[in-house]
């Protein structure tokens, strides 16, 4: 499905004149900044939900430690 954005003048300008110099489309270089930065976004925005989720219910929290000691890591 196809999506519309708006997006400041000057950031417009910025990826005409890219596009011009380039050869490529401007919608090429919007589809690059959402597939490289997508899989940080949803970390950071995926792992905020588990910390309120948490704070929420009062959630018993682990270290990395205890994890390990817990599998037999630490053997």
């Amino acid at each position: 499905m196809p999506t519309s954005i708006r997006l400041p003048e000057y950031i417009e300008r910025r990826l005409e004149a890219m596009a011009q110099k380039t050869g490529r489309t401007k919608a090429f270089y919007i589809r690059e900044v959402i597939v490289r930065q997508l899989d940080e976004m949803e970390d950071y925005y995926l792992a905020a939900h588990v910390v309120e989720r948490l704070r929420k219910v009062k959630g018993r929290t682990f270290t990395a430690q205890e994890v390990s000691q817990d599998v037999g890591l630490d053997d």
